[in-house]
């Protein structure tokens, strides 16, 4: 005959009056040697009728919920469609800053995982090649170009604070790298710069190479077939295309339209977006702090 708990406390501690072994007992009631001791200990502590007494209240309290509000399910899968299929962090930052619900990265992509296929974690130890290093914004720039069909995006990110620009334009030439260059000088970059990496592309030579020097101290360009050498960049370009502009092909008399919506990415990009390079606040804000 199966015996209650709290008969088994009283039982437990006759058997301990009689100078019997703590593993001995536990053999005998078919319970962990560690859960003798507890009892023992309390039943020492507080006497036989309190222990058994709290043990029982302690019984009928409410359980912890294992499971996630269905509630709180659906506002984190609203915010990863809402925010471009964005991260766990970023997950994470947006449902407490949104709703002040504190939800760990791990349980995140649990929930995910029961509706999206996500992506295979990323192999800290893969040789990813040799990154260029900043310790202050406007030391180390990088520049690049996305083809869009019959458009171009140039495109320029801050390593360190993560600002960055976009010029939309109908042509892949040096002519609209040199006025890229201008732009984001005026309106972005204002400072000189210590380092302005690009690729061999041929929007960076011609007069992009003869005005470079104005811009900054040393113009690297990084070695073909190494995209890690421009991985700030690169990453930065599929965040235009996931969260602004897609993987489509635009026609030159889209131009004007897209040139507004680029804008609007710009705007939300800095002020809004959080990125994890900076403590998952957005670059602008993280510049006033």
């Amino acid at each position: 005959m199966d015996m209650t708990n709290e008969t088994l406390i009283t039982l437990c501690w006759e058997l301990h009056e009689q100078c019997i072994p703590m593993t001995h007992i536990a053999q005998r009631m078919g319970k962990h040697r560690e859960t003798i001791s507890i009892w023992i200990h309390a039943r020492k502590t507080y006497g036989l009728l309190e222990f058994l007494n709290s043990y029982a209240q302690a019984q009928k309290g409410e359980r912890k919920r294992r499971q996630v509000d269905p509630l709180i399910k659906r506002r984190i899968r609203d915010i990863r469609e809402r925010e471009y299929d964005c991260c766990g962090q970023k997950i994470q930052y947006f449902l407490e800053h949104d709703y002040g619900i504190p939800l760990s990265v791990p349980r995140i992509y649990e929930i995910l995982a029961e509706k999206y296929v996500l992506r295979s974690k990323w192999k800290k130890n893969k040789v990813r090649g040799i990154l260029p290093v900043a310790s202050h914004s406007r030391e180390v720039i990088q520049m690049d170009t996305i083809d869009f069909g019959e458009l171009y995006a140039f495109t320029a990110v801050d390593i360190f604070s993560k600002e960055a620009d976009i010029l939309l334009a109908s042509q892949l030439t040096a002519r609209y790298g040199c006025e890229f260059l201008y732009q984001s000088r005026e309106r972005r970059f204002d400072k000189h710069v210590h380092l302005l990496q690009t690729d061999g592309g041929s929007e960076f030579k011609a007069e992009f190479k003869t005005e470079v020097s104005l811009f900054c101290d040393r113009h690297r360009i990084a070695h073909p077939y190494r995209k890690n050498e421009q991985s700030y960049i690169e990453s930065f370009n599929r965040t235009v295309r996931k969260e602004c502009l897609g993987w489509q092909t635009y026609r030159i008399q889209d131009l004007p339209e897209y040139r507004n919506m680029v804008e609007l990415f710009l705007k939300h990009y800095h002020y809004h977006r959080p990125h994890m390079g900076l403590g998952m606040i957005p670059p602008l804000l993280k510049k006033k702090e």
